[in-house]
């Protein structure tokens, strides 16, 4: 089962650190809802940069973690 992060309702400056805790503590892939804010969808894709994540927007409101960057 694919794990699942709800941004709904969370603050802006808690992103970072949500986002980063649940890509580096879960298995992949996993799917991060971010809903339409312009922000989170940023927030969420330059974290999974840092780490060397790849990722992709699935639809309006969504990303999903795929794979490590290095093994595409």
């Amino acid at each position: 089962m694919v794990k699942t992060l709800d941004l709904h309702g969370k603050r802006h400056h808690e992103v970072d650190r949500l986002v980063e805790n649940f890509i580096l503590l879960n298995k992949l892939p996993l799917t991060i809802i971010t809903g339409n804010s312009d922000f989170m969808k940023a927030r969420v894709m330059n974290k999974c940069k840092q780490f060397d994540f790849y990722c992709e927007q699935w639809d309006f409101g969504t990303i999903k973690v795929l794979e490590y960057a290095d093994k595409k």
